[in-house]
């Protein structure tokens, strides 16, 4: 007992020690971090003193610290607003299905273009598919907005009435709305997740896929058996990731295709904050709105981490 005694004030010694051992032998690797943790600091804990404004009736001119106190007042006219639960329901419906769709295609596309053999053909199609991704949204709007027009003489019109169709104008027609969001979603974003799972693809040992043509196996048997497995830990963590956002993306997409004639079908939280917050200058139910969202996509993420653990992949909090 005595020799415990003795250890324990000198392991709570050690670790300054080994601190500052660290800090000499390592300080031009935590002077390089330096500016990331200082961009942290300031740009992501920083603002969070700002959530004291959906417990409060803000004032502008008497600020956060001074403008008193409501509680959970804010909250309650949240949840009391019809606007609210019609963009809690869009955002859900359009995330899901931009799970369903986009998602899956993202995983379809890497394993076709990984069996493509002729490397010129890959790399053009790896470049066409990248491509969108550095497009702005204000640029992709712009052009959604011109192919959908709706005069009879449009791109996609003329295309629809080939087909025997009648032109009209897809981006004020509610019941269209939702699934022209997905798919330009998916055109436009397809590629950054494509190439991560191609560079997980690139790992898989050759010899194990000679083998496995040696035992009989066809392309099926070898997407279910060498190459799913393979990418499976990407899949969960990209999964997780776009879990963590399923509440507060679609921002850029949404303001530049929506209008208030699809706001049934196309307004979600995050153009609702905006209209809520700038446009109406209501900063307290606007912060109140956005510490629910984010929140609630916190309690996701926990719970797609556990679920990715029973399924033995390495999620992201290991």
């Amino acid at each position: 007992m005595a020799e415990i005694q003795v250890r324990a004030p000198r392991a709570a010694r050690a670790l300054p020690e080994l601190v500052l051992t660290a800090l000499r032998r390592y300080w031009f690797v935590y002077l390089l971090m330096l500016p990331g943790l200082a961009w942290i600091a300031v740009f992501q804990y920083g603002p969070m003193y700002g959530l004291l404004v959906a417990f409060k009736d803000f004032n502008i001119i008497k600020g956060i610290a001074r403008s008193p106190w409501v509680g959970l007042a804010n909250f309650e006219v949240l949840f009391q607003s019809a606007p609210f639960y019609r963009a809690l329901r869009n955002t859900l419906i359009i995330n899901l299905y931009n799970l369903a769709f986009g998602f899956t295609f993202t995983v379809l596309l890497a394993l076709m273009l990984n069996e493509v053999r002729v490397s010129w053909y890959r790399r053009t199609v790896q470049t066409m598919v990248y491509l969108p991704h550095f497009v702005s949204w204000v640029v992709v709007g712009a052009l959604v907005s011109i192919i959908l027009y709706p005069e009879p003489d449009s791109p996609f019109n003329q295309l629809v009435s080939l087909f025997g169709g009648q032109p009209r104008h897809w981006l004020t027609a509610p019941q269209y709305f939702r699934g022209i969001v997905v798919v330009v979603n998916t055109i436009k974003e397809a590629g950054f997740a494509t190439i991560i799972y191609l560079a997980a693809l690139s790992s898989v040992n050759p010899d194990l896929v000679e083998s496995a043509h040696c035992d009989g196996a066809h392309r099926g048997h070898l997407m279910r058996h060498i190459y799913l497995p393979r990418i499976a830990p990407t899949i969960a963590v990209l999964f997780m990731l776009q879990l963590a956002g399923l509440f507060g993306s679609n921002f850029d997409l949404m303001y530049n295709l929506y209008n208030p004639a699809v706001y049934d079908t196309g307004d979600v939280l995050s153009t609702y904050l905006y209209r809520t917050g700038l446009l109406n200058s209501k900063f307290e139910q606007a912060t109140a709105l956005g510490l629910v969202f984010n929140l609630l996509g916190l309690v996701l993420v926990l719970t797609a981490n556990r679920w990715v653990r029973r399924l033995n992949v390495m999620g992201i909090f290991e």
